[in-house]
């Protein structure tokens, strides 16, 4: 048998891969499931939508292949939608490029940059892909702690000097995944600053952006003054219309950065299925009612786990996005031995925090993807079984 590669060799199971192996084993045992794991909307992908995408399968124009950058009314309609909603001004020629979804995007920016030893600055916890693909283009992941008395953000000031200087790229994620944590303008503009004064690419990762509760309205890097200059930003239409599925997403900002990005994917792959960029437009052109019901949806089974987990001791405050719960697990087990607990004698999934990175260890997530009843239910079992915080 031929051997692999020692790149291959140095890479994990994905994450979430190994959990819906050990899903599938509880599952065979006869346990009743309540998956609040993965981070997949169970709502279905609005009507308006799928209707357009029902024409559009229908065209034969459609059926050829798409350009490799996205249509131009897909990426003219990116641009009118960042306009929209941050104000702010893009090329859809030069500084917006379609993706197979934002994970693609994300993984094959570091193919664009990274050669052998450079390093990549990693939010920990963080989203795994930006330490994967690091390793995949044989750079070196540097770790940049992520902590709860610095509200989730990074520490800049802190990160050594002969760090930065070999940097290339650095990953910030707000909303933050796993965390629900937020960045301000003021942040940003700090990041920006920083950014351009030590020549680091800054990959903000904006798939949350819609998902917010309470009022609370997220921003995007590139509303800082300069930040085009040096950030690219992956945005998605996965979470915001529950199109997980339909894998479409885009990049947009730094016209090097996006051109970079650009010539890498036209020579692994050949674009997104058109029909799927008219319903991407759709989406984004038209009024979205249905986003904030979503999001009220949301907001009840926050309110649910989180006085849930009140209830068992747990010092924990409602998050402001994303529909996800990151809390510490109870006081003397460790992370994977507390989601294996919460498998085999709950019934529930949840995702371990140390597969964000050394930060995450001591923590886990909750995703918010399971109807009231359920989550009721899984608070239950989980006083039941004898979770306890205090």
């Amino acid at each position: 048998m031929v051997k692999t590669s020692r790149k291959f060799e140095n890479i994990p199971p994905y994450l979430f891969a190994e959990i819906d192996k050990m899903k599938a084993a509880a599952k065979t045992k006869g346990i009743d499931i309540i998956n609040l794991g993965i981070g997949d909307p169970d709502q279905p992908t609005f009507k308006r939508i799928i209707d357009v995408m029902h024409d559009a399968i229908e065209k034969p124009e459609n059926h050829n292949y798409p350009p490799y950058e996205g249509t131009a009314s897909y990426r003219s309609a990116v641009s009118a939608w960042y306009k929209k909603r941050f104000n702010v001004d893009l090329d859809p020629d030069e500084e917006v490029i379609s993706l197979i979804g934002s994970k693609e995007g994300i993984a094959h920016l570091f193919y664009a940059y990274i050669d052998p030893g450079d390093i990549v600055l990693v939010p920990s916890p963080g989203y795994p892909v930006y330490k994967m693909g690091t390793i995949l283009t044989d750079g070196v992941p540097f770790f940049v702690p992520l902590l709860e008395e610095n509200g989730y953000l990074p520490d800049l000031d802190a990160i050594p000097a002969d760090v930065v200087k070999k940097a290339k790229i650095m990953f910030v994620n707000y909303p933050n995944n796993p965390t629900a944590a937020t960045a301000d303008l003021a942040f940003y503009q700090k990041l920006v600053d920083w950014a351009k004064e030590n020549d680091v690419l800054i990959a903000s990762d904006l798939a949350y952006s819609e998902m917010c509760y309470d009022g609370y309205v997220a921003p995007s890097i590139l509303e800082a003054k300069g930040a085009k200059d040096v950030a690219i930003e992956f945005h998605s239409l996965s979470k915001s219309f529950n199109m997980t599925g339909w894998r479409i997403a885009m990049a947009v900002g730094n016209k090097e950065a996006v051109q970079a990005l650009g010539t890498i994917k036209t020579n692994v792959d050949s674009g997104i299925f058109k029909a799927i960029q008219d319903a991407g437009i759709e989406a984004l052109t038209n009024p979205a009612p249905e986003i904030a019901e979503t999001n009220e949806i949301y907001k009840e089974r926050r309110d649910v786990i989180i006085e849930g987990l009140q209830s068992m001791g747990l010092d924990i405050k409602p998050i402001k996005c994303t529909f996800y719960i990151w809390a510490p697990v109870p006081k003397g087990i460790s992370s994977s031995a507390f989601v294996a607990k919460m498998l085999n004698e709950c019934g529930i999934v949840v995702v371990p925090g140390n597969g964000y990175g050394p930060e995450g260890e001591g923590y886990f997530r909750m995703a918010l993807t399971e109807k009231i009843s359920r989550l009721k239910e899984a608070i239950q079992r989980m006083k039941d079984n004898g979770i306890s915080f205090k």
